[in-house]
């Protein structure tokens, strides 16, 4: 330990550590010196690190040694402001810094808010501030839309933002970079200090934490020494592996062996229908009666909270969970991750596996257990480059404009702006940096007035200029609505699912929240699982599901929209390198391994730059598959683009599947007769140019832009989901977007909110830079294989062709028959076993 540096720390806090037997950490210590010079600084530290405790260490020594103020005429403001991206997250530092606080005596007050926090004390904090307050970036943008940020904020001496990494890049991270500069316009002393455990791009999070002035100024970096190599491993199950399919029921009886050898286990899926299906298949045969948990985001935050309590204090052997505790809850018990199904990138896979263990000298456990055989690549991808320390690079994106209008709004809340000076601080936030004035002063229009095509509409009129030039808001209400509607989360409507009492069937406890249009799907006597029951809907009332428990065995599944995971470009060139490279197979599975042997006898493996396309006839169809390992959302819009393309041909699509993986388009034309023929030319097909007038065309005749349009104008404020003392339903809000986009499109085509949606639609649901990255690549390098029935290759995704995702055993049979029959056709006649290692092929 450095004693120059060691010489910052003061008592109490020497013997603080001492007392516990620890010696303040290198980074810790750097930290503190960073603060004494005035520096923003990022801290790039692994879990178990002290990461945390690092960041809030300058605050606590600066409010240790603050004189307390004696006849002051108001309480001083927020010295510390701590922002997470996650609810549990806050709560969860929030208890573990008042430990210290407490038992060195020190006068601070540390509180948090959230969308949990009680309306009664979030106005007692506005009046009395903490000293500490840990939030998240939503009440950041509503606490700024106030009159007295000045009196909250002027104070201000540090902000952290925790999991820093997890907000840069989305439109959350957005209004947060925004927020930080109206902090900074008020609290100009206040130093900035970011943590982040994963860093793929360390440049970027540095310009976050100082203001943008065109000269890319960064902040300080400290990196702390890396701890023990984790412990990864890839689950080789005995049972067959599926060749489709996301439930890895296959593997369910190792998950528990796992959960059951382990101390506290954490067992993580990607989306919340996976997490309420894996809780009950574990319950099921749960013949221990293990103590294991359910946590995702659409739990009531009660049961939420008890589980993370029941966590803390070890009372729990596991917890199946989601997104919702990827991020760092300090649970130093946890001695395992596992990880059901694809990982999806490097990042995210080393963020879930520092759950685990929490100290820094002994390396965290991880068990990842693909669901399918592609993900058995993916999987084996993933470890082999959290070994490596390698990263998901950040997808490039400049700031959202419906989260600048948003913003804007705000800020005319909290009182009259001047454009000049808004423009000037919203420049200087890092997102936004580039952002040209003409589109700023196009979004303050949009606010002012709707724009050109609605300016006629007084409902549209939210602020307007005075005859000093300053823009406010028209009248008390617009500031009322935006309080309601603020945020970037665009969810679908929610309806909270109530146990009814078995004598009245009314009055029971809140479960938590379904979407509406699942539940609209069901009829008085179908169940569902939901919060690890199995319940038998009633009715819906108002905005709630009415349901009683059920002892039936055959559930439907609640569904949540946006809960899918995109491949990441840098784990999908690696899956790619791993299949062109069959001298690293010997790390895969038998029947893995056997799989692409096969394939190799029967086609072509896809190069690792090139693209595999085959065709083939099947059940009087013709199908075209292709292999371009570029995630889902990319291949989607690949796949409506060239089914547009072949139907100008004339080759007759009937219509395509895509998974992470492959796209497969079936017809009734031969393709490989045309592709023979000369009338398709597979170079111009997949040529770049459809990302022109045909993707134009397309986007025109689409749902899609609507969909897209819809979220953007929800965020901007445009339509409000929410009134004082009642809220929209999907239905209206729907009515109310696709109306005004309809006028727009006709009468204005160039309106801030078509444009926002337009760069949505091209960064997030279609992929396009990634698309076209890909179809620049494979440019002259197009490898065509004809072949008399379906390859091995192929066969994952034609399972998925027409297929209704409805749990539960009766679907499972379905897609084990339809398994069984292509598999016979595309092993037909090799000299190796198809089913490998046997079992059950039920996936």
């Amino acid at each position: 330990m450095d004693a120059a540096r060691d010489d910052h720390l003061p008592e109490p806090f020497r013997s603080w550590f001492a007392g516990r037997g620890w010696a303040p950490r290198a980074h810790q210590l750097e930290l503190l010196a960073k603060a004494r010079e005035g520096r923003s600084t990022l801290l790039i530290a692994p879990t178990g690190a002290g990461k945390t405790l690092a960041g809030f260490l300058p605050s606590l020594v600066e409010l240790s040694e603050r004189p307390r103020a004696r006849n002051s005429v108001r309480p001083p403001g927020i010295h510390t402001l701590y922002i997470s991206p996650l609810k549990a997250l806050a709560v969860d530092v929030a208890r573990n810094l008042e430990r210290p606080a407490d038992e060195m005596a020190l006068p601070i007050r540390i509180e948090t808010r959230t969308g949990d926090t009680p309306a009664s004390r979030r106005q007692r904090q506005r009046r009395d501030p903490p000293d500490i307050l840990l939030t998240t970036p939503e009440q950041i943008a509503l606490l700024l839309a106030s009159a007295d940020a000045e009196h909250l904020f002027g104070d201000l001496r540090r902000i952290v933002l925790d999991e820093l990494h997890a907000l840069a890049g989305s439109k959350r991270g957005d209004l947060l970079s925004l927020g930080l500069a109206r902090l900074r316009c008020l609290a100009p002393q206040a130093q900035t200090v970011g943590l982040s455990a994963t860093v793929a791009d360390p440049e970027t999070l540095r310009r976050w934490l100082v203001p943008q002035a065109g000269d890319g100024a960064m902040g300080d970096v400290v990196i702390a020494e890396a701890g023990a190599a984790p412990d990864l491993s890839m689950l080789d199950s005995v049972a067959q592996v599926p060749w489709a399919g996301h439930t890895a029921r296959h593997s369910l009886k190792e998950i528990y062996a796992l959960i059951e050898a382990n101390t506290t286990t954490l067992v993580f899926v990607n989306t919340r229908m996976q997490a309420e299906l894996l809780f009950q298949e574990l319950w099921r045969i749960n013949d221990a009666n293990l103590p294991i948990a359910l946590h995702h985001g659409s739990l009531d935050v009660s049961q939420r909270r008890r589980v993370e309590a029941a966590m803390g204090e070890g009372r729990l052997k596991a917890v199946v969970c989601t997104s919702s505790l990827d991020l760092g809850i300090d649970w130093g018990a946890v001695d395992l991750v596992i990880n059901v199904g694809a990982p999806k990138g490097s990042s995210r896979l080393m963020q879930r596996i520092g759950r685990a263990n929490h100290r820094l000298d002994e390396p965290s456990r991880a068990v990842l257990v693909p669901a399918n055989r592609f993900e058995v690549l993916e999987c084996r991808a993933a470890l082999e480059a959290v070994r490596a320390g390698a990263q998901d690079s950040a997808v490039e994106r400049s700031g959202a404009l419906d989260v600048l209008a948003q913003h804007v709004l705000g800020m005319a809340c909290a009182g009259p702006f001047a454009s000049d000076e808004l423009y000037a601080e919203v420049t200087s936030a890092e997102p936004y940096a580039g952002l040209l004035r003409t589109d700023f002063d196009d979004v303050v229009a949009f606010v002012a007035t709707g724009g050109y095509a609605l300016r006629a509409y007084e409902r549209f009129a939210r602020i307007r200029k005075m005859k000093d030039g300053r823009w406010r808001v028209t009248n008390p209400m617009v500031a009322q609505q935006y309080r309601l509607n603020v945020g970037t989360i665009v969810e679908a409507t929610m309806l909270k699912v109530r146990l009814a009492s078995a004598k009245s069937r009314y009055g029971g406890r809140v479960l938590g929240e379904v979407e509406e249009y699942f539940a609209e799907q069901l009829s008085p006597g179908d169940t569902f699982v939901f919060a690890g029951e199995v319940l038998e809907f009633l009715s819906i009332v108002e905005d709630e599901v009415r349901a009683t428990r059920t002892s039936a065995s055959e559930p439907k599944v609640p569904s949540y929209e946006g809960g899918k995971f995109p491949l990441s470009t840098f784990l999908a060139s690696r899956v790619r390198a791993l299949l062109a490279e069959p001298d690293r197979w010997s790390s895969l599975p038998g029947q893995v391994h056997e799989w692409l042997d096969l394939q190799k006898l029967r086609s072509r493996l896809p190069g690792r730059a090139d693209l595999l396309v085959e065709t083939f006839p099947r059940g009087g169809r013709h199908y075209l598959v292709a292999y371009p390992f570029e995630g889902r959302l990319a291949h989607q819009t690949l796949g409506m683009l060239l089914t547009r393309r072949l139907d100008r041909a004339r080759l007759r699509p009937l219509g395509f599947m895509a998974n992470d993986y492959a796209l497969a388009i079936y017809g009734i034309s031969d393709m490989s007769r045309a592709i023979q023929q000369g009338r398709l030319d597979l170079d111009e097909l997949f040529d770049a140019d459809m990302l022109g007038d045909d993707l134009e065309d397309w986007l025109a005749e689409s749902s899609l832009m609507k969909r897209t349009f819809r979220k953007c104008a929800v965020i901007a404020g445009l339509i409000e989901r929410r009134f004082p003392g009642k809220e929209k339903n999907s239905r209206q809000v729907t009515m109310s977007t696709d109306l005004v986009y309809d006028v727009l499109r006709r009468h204005e085509p160039g309106h801030v909110l078509l444009r926002a949606a337009r760069q949505d639609a091209a960064t997030g649901l279609l992929d396009i830079r990634r698309l076209s990255d890909m179809l620049t690549r494979i440019r002259g390098r197009i490898d065509h294989v004809a072949l008399p029935r379906v390859s091995p290759l192929a066969v994952p995704v034609m399972l998925e062709i027409g297929r209704e995702m409805v749990a539960g055993e009766a679907h499972e049979a379905l897609l084990a028959e339809a398994e069984d029959e292509l598999v016979r056709e595309a092993m037909d006649g090799a000299d190796v076993s198809w089913d490998g290692a046997g079992g059950d092929r039920r996936g």
